[in-house]
């Protein structure tokens, strides 16, 4: 990535000191609960149990916490179906087409959101890993699975905007694990974009991106930079050659 890319100057210019903790999980790894580091009202993660996650075809690797959140767009239909039996259903497609057409282990993405608003466990170990204050291997950014944890947001968002429950859920989500790992939302909280070629999150969504990080910054309660708005812009970037494509997810001696 270049010196002026939007990754870098974000890095660059952020001034704000990093929020300390780290999360605690309750019982087993699967059955594991999620709280925040420091009373932080942490979103409810449904576990892998609970959606009935088909078993890997190898143990995700624990790996040191992550520097950067990646969010995503999933590439999957707009649904308006918000239940909770469709979010399921949601995770259990995408772990299909993970494992089925793209041949990787599991699920790609450490976490999922639906357009219900309702989070999910991805990636096998993903909530224990979390609970450590660490991440796993992941398969959600090209190059750069070693140091990243990615968010998979159901739906497209190339023109439309997510939801406002999934908004809502993803701002959450975001405040928790920058509360777990100490991160700066300002540096931190980066779409797939910024890594490689893509559409993804959607140019919708990436124009607001930083609203998105002004809110997770206000969810922590943290004297943090403010960034003004950016605009819409057309990015002429590659989109989805099929359901569920968002870009490229595993580079050069990366495994799925």
């Amino acid at each position: 990535m270049s010196e002026l890319s939007p990754l870098a100057r974000r890095a660059f210019l952020t001034r704000a000191g990093a929020v300390a903790g780290g999360a605690v999980l309750l019982g087993t790894a699967d059955l594991a609960r999620p709280r925040a580091a420091r009373g932080l009202a942490a979103p409810h993660v449904y576990t892998r149990a609970e959606w009935n996650a088909r078993p890997p075809s190898s143990t995700a690797q624990i790996i040191a916490a992550p520097d950067h959140l990646v969010v995503h767009h999933m590439a999957f239909p707009n649904s308006t179906d918000y239940s909770l039996a469709h979010a399921f259903q949601l995770s259990r497609d995408c772990q299909d087409l993970h494992m089925d057409t793209n041949g990787w282990a599991d699920t790609g993405q450490q976490l999922t959101i639906s357009r219900g608003g309702h989070v999910m466990e991805g990636r096998n170990r993903s909530l224990e890993a979390i609970g450590q204050g660490a991440n796993v291997m992941g398969a959600q950014t090209a190059n750069h699975n070693g140091h990243t944890l990615g968010i998979e947001n159901e739906g497209t968002y190339i023109t439309a905007l997510p939801t406002a429950v999934l908004w809502s859920s993803l701002v959450q989500t975001l405040a928790w694990l920058c509360d777990v790992y100490g991160l700066d939302p300002h540096a931190a909280i980066v779409g797939h974009r910024d890594y490689v070629a893509t559409q993804c999150p959607g140019d919708a969504l990436y124009a607001e991106l930083p609203r998105l990080r002004n809110e997770v910054g206000g969810a922590l309660g943290a004297a943090l930079t403010t960034e003004p708005p950016a605009p819409f812009v057309r990015s002429g970037l590659p989109g989805p050659r099929r359901r569920g494509d968002h870009g490229p997810a595993v580079g050069p001696g990366e495994r799925g």
